[in-house]
């Protein structure tokens, strides 16, 4: 289940997508998803952690209903 605001700076990648925003904000689960779309070209799965994979298959699978538009 995901929570109902995420905050960026604990996902390194999420935070690169979401550069515009200040290192303190938090996003919702649809906004995240959002900012790693939009940012998909740039998106480093290889690097990411545990926490964030998980997360963003999460996101992709609960928000996305099974698609990431990247």
């Amino acid at each position: 289940m995901l929570p109902k605001t995420i905050p960026i700076k604990r996902y390194p990648e999420l935070r690169l997508a979401a550069r515009h925003l200040p290192e303190t904000a938090r996003v919702t689960p649809a906004e995240a998803l959002g900012l790693y779309e939009r940012d998909a070209r740039r998106l480093d799965r290889q690097h990411m952690n545990d926490a964030e994979r998980t997360l963003l298959n999460t996101l992709i699978r609960e928000v996305g209903h099974g698609v990431f538009n990247g």
